[in-house]
């Protein structure tokens, strides 16, 4: 069966992806080009993880987009750019939380789960960075670099930063919102503008705990969190905190719990009724876990083993207090998820990195049909692809031939008719 009709028959029937992309809307008056196809050859760009709005330009002049999308030629770069400045990004957000509601109501995250728990990881990434141009947007600093000449030189670069939120499982991942960082901003502040954007969106029982790193280990943030409804789990780095010197000392004198996981030997202690000594004496827990493992790494053609240590902290607060402290250690780890997998996917196969079109809302509109695309990818492949989950193929291999399936017009049937 033609790979791109078996996508677009699953997407249509799971989701009614046709009826969502066609209520996408953007502030065009009297627009010669319809909204819904711009917005499908853009989401078809970005599920055949093209680098640009001139390829994708180029490739929907290809008999089978013009079938499946109903176009009668081309759409120009400059049309997409001028669409993409336009959009309601409120509507991409709809789409978005519709697409994961409906995952959930399937039961899709149920092997996400930690001990019952739907965790949520957030974490901030650099989308891309210019010496040259820059917009509203755009958060600046110095940096230092050299003159043909070899002179250092001191100049501005330009660079936009978001906040990403993502529920990571065994299976797949998927990415829930996405939330600029305003020139100056904190990144806590863009993420917790996010968290209460998405209580009101999803609602507060969509997810019950958040995982974050030590950049939002701060009592402000936690209270913030914990208002919304969920629990929090956070990297504990800073020296600086009584509650780091306090648990250092207290668990010392423990014996920990040993257990095995994924080759590593693991000894967990933890110490409750703690405070973070900032301001309000927000309460925690914090679970400290000692971790050796052997590396092994090829040099010069040769298998070498290292032996490997890692020392972690994290505070919990009290919604978790009923869960034991392997719980906690679980979800800590459940946030390397973001980087090691999310980020990683966006940056090599989606060109996270690029920007098409240098514009406040276009940036975060390209963004959100990124975001997405990766997620009905992730779902479509790794839930019901069975030559991937045969290992027979991987995710970029299936994108090619997703590419090549829409040489073939006739075995496309139309995302919509009208």
């Amino acid at each position: 069966m033609n790979l791109a009709a078996q996508l677009w028959r699953y997407l249509t029937k799971v989701f009614d992806l046709p009826r969502h992309l066609r209520a996408i809307r953007d502030t065009r008056v009297y627009p010669e080009i319809s909204t819904p196809r711009v917005t499908a050859v853009l989401f078809l760009g970005a599920i055949l993880r093209l680098p640009s709005l001139r390829q994708i330009s180029k490739d929907s002049d290809r008999a089978g987009w013009q079938r499946l999308l109903g176009l009668n030629g081309p759409i120009s770069d400059d049309v997409m750019a001028y669409v993409l400045e336009r959009y309601r990004l409120e509507d991409w957000r709809t789409v978005l939380v519709s697409i994961n509601q409906t995952l959930k109501r399937n039961r899709a995250f149920e092997s996400a789960k930690i001990n019952g728990l739907l965790v949520v990881s957030i974490d901030a990434n650099e989308q891309f960075n210019s010496r040259h141009r820059c917009c509203e947007a755009c958060c600046q600093r110095k940096i230092k670099t050299r003159t043909p000449a070899g002179q250092e030189v001191e100049i501005d670069e330009f660079y936009h930063r978001m906040t990403y939120a993502c529920l990571h499982g065994p299976d797949f991942s998927v990415v829930l919102d996405v939330e600029p960082i305003g020139p100056g901003e904190d990144e806590s502040a863009a993420a917790l503008r996010m968290l209460g954007r998405m209580r009101r969106l999803y609602g507060p029982r969509f997810f019950d705990v958040v995982t974050v790193d030590a950049w939002y280990t701060k009592t402000p943030f936690i209270r913030a969190v914990r208002r919304l409804g969920w629990g929090v789990v956070s990297v504990l780095k800073q020296e600086r905190f009584d509650v780091y010197k306090e648990s250092s000392t207290l668990a010392a004198a423990q014996a920990p719990e040993r257990f095995s996981s994924e080759g590593r030997q693991i000894a967990l202690r933890q110490v409750r009724n703690l405070t973070l000594g900032e301001e309000g004496n927000q309460p925690v827990r914090v679970v400290l876990s000692d971790e050796e493992w052997t590396q092994v790494n090829r040099v010069a053609g040769q298998r070498v083993s290292k032996p490997m240590q890692s020392h972690w902290r994290w505070i919990a607060t009290p919604e978790l207090d009923p869960y034991p402290k392997e719980v906690i250690w679980r979800i800590g780890h459940a946030r390397w998820a973001i980087e090691n997998h999310v980020f990683n996917e966006l940056t090599k196969y989606y060109h996270l990195e690029h920007c098409p079109h240098h514009h406040p809302v276009a940036v975060m509109a390209r963004l959100l049909i990124l975001v997405l695309a990766f997620n009905l990818f992730e779902v479509f492949v790794r839930l019901h692809g069975k030559l991937w989950q045969a290992g027979k193929v991987s995710l970029q291999e299936l994108a090619l031939r997703l590419d090549r399936s829409l040489e073939y017009p006739g075995q496309l049937t139309p995302l919509w008719s009208g």
